[in-house]
């Protein structure tokens, strides 16, 4: 809670945006933000617009105080929202109808298929996904790598039966910490399959411009440069795995050496470090 209130209250372009998304959702997201209740803003068909419009008065923010045009955008999943209107593929009120829709939809696959989702801590993705592999074949169900997020910590999706399999293999392997997500929706995973299939329509159905800043897709890790490519992408990524650290190495493998996170935390920053040292980590906050 509070998330997004000092740019409401700091930056008149940041305001417009939460106002924006309070007239088209049609109940206060804003207030929901700043003061909760915490149980109603968690709910993912809330907790995806929250987050997207915040990062999106972040954005709004930025541009009003002149920041410098990124030569690249990148977002974590639902961040990927953020980061094409960013480049200019999808305007605000449309990215917003898009985050609104995969919030309910993928609420409701988690509730037609409950899943689970856990952190893993100290093993490499190659070695997470051969124990994921193992479980399913065990179990009959799937589960697999959701977030290779940075070297050394990978989160898990899927079957609430082969999760627990996954996580005792390892447990053997030696995971130094295994943390299980309050979350029953499986994210990433196969059990979204039904939410895919249904937002894929939506997708067809938007307008989505080539951008004007190349955009690091979560599958592939690779610049989306055309509306199809892009639209590929948000069919997929409902059922595939976000490539963080694979899209993070390209980035600074093709001449980035500094990266700014606009949003509600600094996860992203967090995760970069873990991938790169040497880079220049920067969190937006409004000027004073």
């Amino acid at each position: 809670m509070g998330m997004g209130q000092d740019l409401y209250e700091g930056s008149p372009a940041a305001r417009a945006v939460f106002d924006q998304a309070d007239r088209q959702l049609g109940f206060p997201l804003s207030s929901l933000c700043f003061s909760g209740p915490e149980a109603e803003l968690v709910d993912t068909v809330n907790q995806q617009p929250a987050l997207f419009t915040t990062s999106m008065a972040a954005l709004a923010a930025m541009r009003e105080q002149d920041w410098a045009k990124p030569d690249f955008v990148a977002g974590h999943s639902l961040g990927e929202f953020s980061a094409l209107v960013a480049a200019g593929s999808l305007p605000f009120a449309d990215a917003l109808t898009l985050v609104q829709r995969r919030g309910e939809l993928m609420k409701a696959a988690g509730e037609q298929e409950p899943g689970a989702m856990a952190a893993l801590l100290a093993l490499d993705v190659d070695t997470v996904q051969t124990l994921c592999a193992q479980a399913t074949d065990s179990t009959g169900r799937p589960v697999q790598v959701a977030n290779d997020n940075c070297p050394g910590q990978v989160v898990i999706s899927g079957d609430k039966d082969a999760l627990a399999k996954a996580l005792e293999l390892a447990a053997a392997a030696g995971a130094r910490k295994i943390i299980r997500l309050p979350i029953s929706i499986a994210a990433h995973s196969p059990l979204m399959a039904s939410a895919a299939a249904a937002f894929a329509q939506l997708v067809d159905e938007t307008a989505i411009e080539t951008p004007q800043i190349p955009v690091i897709a979560n599958v592939s890790a690779r610049p989306l440069t055309a509306p199809d490519d892009i639209r590929s992408e948000l069919k997929a990524q409902l059922t595939a795995a976000v490539a963080w650290t694979e899209s993070m190495n390209y980035l600074c493998q093709n001449g980035v050496d500094t990266f700014v996170e606009a949003g509600s935390g600094e996860v992203l920053l967090g995760l970069i470090k873990r991938i790169n040292r040497k880079t220049k980590r920067i969190k937006f906050k409004l000027a004073q």
